[in-house]
């Protein structure tokens, strides 16, 4: 048995008036997903339990097998682990975007939660300048991808609550600061973290070539170090993660997964979707289990861009779905799982917790539930509910 796991970060989502009531999903040009809707089994799974946020973090936790209940304890911890930053019983990691900042009439907006998408090398000279200005025994800066860093808070508080920046966009920050034990310390290295950017090299180039300047950091997603039970010892199989996101490669280390490197997985609509696919097929000749996981509908959703958010649906749906289509011949008992971790809405620009909608599907067999399309109103009139989305990994490796 060889299963992959397709993974659309954020693809569902709801009708929108711009597309006659449609969702982007069913809006797309998706050939692929519709072809193993038809034959295959559809239906609807709550990937985010009842009390715990919406997140990537959360969401993915489910679709990989494990009750996030019972093993969630922050994202950033994840993302430290993947970074090779090593955590003690009592630090805790922060996950630390790069943010555009914009004064209007004396209040503070958050303009953009990813500085423009800053890129990587932009952003590690940032993060660098950073550590050797506010970093010290307590406080440590470490470089991420694009606008995504790390904080970790040596024997730090992590009784605090945080708000993403991306749920706050064109909104005023002063009311979404870290608030509860610890927070003032925060603020002040955010609030720190505007002196030493304001006129940073990197920063006066980007405004030079009219590019959003990296005005601030942000901090949430706080945690500890998470415990997870080995892929192999709960499931019986060896497996990787492919992934442009610190995230997913870190709950693929927790779970004693590979984690495999795409050139090109950027982690935006730009990145590389058919590499991605081609060695999910090359690592499933050797594993049992490959996690292929998409950020691009997510990132457009954030941005509020409904023409990036179908783009990246359609590329997904042709260059990975259409890929590993292309290549499943190869295998005798293939198991696909396609779907979205959670909704982002695009006209909310944040993550939801409804159901979203999922397609298992074995190539060369047909045992189809009714669906005709891959979207979120054929995944509900089928009537298969799971009520707790680490359940798919159950009906997933289901003899």
């Amino acid at each position: 048995m060889k299963i992959i796991v397709l993974l659309g970060d954020g693809m569902s989502d709801e009708p929108c008036a711009e597309l006659d009531g449609k969702t982007p999903l069913q809006a797309a040009q998706t050939p692929n997903m519709d072809r193993m809707a038809r034959a295959g089994q559809v239906g609807l799974a709550k990937t985010v339990p009842d009390g715990l946020p919406p997140g990537s973090d959360v969401a993915n936790l489910s679709v990989f097998g494990y009750d996030p209940r019972s093993c969630y304890t922050g994202r950033s911890p994840l993302e430290a682990i993947s970074m090779g930053v090593q955590l003690g019983p009592h630090d805790v990691a922060f996950r630390m975007n790069l943010v555009t900042l914009t004064p209007h009439n004396g209040k503070i907006y958050m303009e953009d939660f990813s500085a423009g998408h800053i890129g990587s090398e932009e952003s590690h000279q940032l993060i660098a300048t950073l550590q050797a200005e506010l970093g010290d025994e307590r406080f440590e800066f470490h470089p991420g991808v694009g606008y995504r860093h790390l904080l970790v808070w040596r024997n730090g508080k992590d009784a605090m609550t945080a708000t993403p920046p991306h749920d706050i966009s064109g909104k005023k920050v002063l009311e979404y600061l870290p608030r509860g034990d610890g927070a003032d310390e925060l603020i002040n290295l955010m609030n720190s973290s505007q002196m030493v950017l304001h006129n940073h090299p990197v920063n006066k180039q980007r405004k030079e070539r009219d590019e959003l300047p990296a005005t601030s950091i942000w901090l949430w997603g706080h945690g500890k170090s998470p415990v997870l039970q080995p892929y192999q010892e709960k499931f019986g199989l060896s497996g990787a993660v492919i992934s442009a996101v610190d995230l997913m490669k870190g709950i693929g280390l927790c779970a004693g997964l590979e984690v495999i490197n795409v050139p090109g997985a950027t982690g935006y609509i730009d990145t590389n979707y058919s590499g991605k696919a081609e060695a999910a097929l090359a690592a499933l000749e050797r594993l049992d289990f490959v996690y292929v996981h998409v950020e691009a509908p997510d990132e457009a959703s954030h941005s509020g861009n409904l023409q990036h958010k179908i783009k990246a649906i359609e590329d997904f749906d042709r260059l990975v779905v259409g890929t590993v289509l292309a290549g499943a011949e190869r295998f005798s008992d293939l198991r696909i799982l396609c779907c979205p971790d959670h909704p982002t809405p695009v006209q909310k620009m944040t993550h939801t917790s409804d159901p979203v909608p999922f397609v298992i599907y074995r190539p060369g067999q047909e045992y189809g539930n009714g669906a005709v399309a891959y979207d979120e109103l054929q995944a509900k009139a089928t009537g298969l509910f799971l009520p707790e989305g680490h359940g798919l990994m159950d009906l997933l490796t289901r003899r």
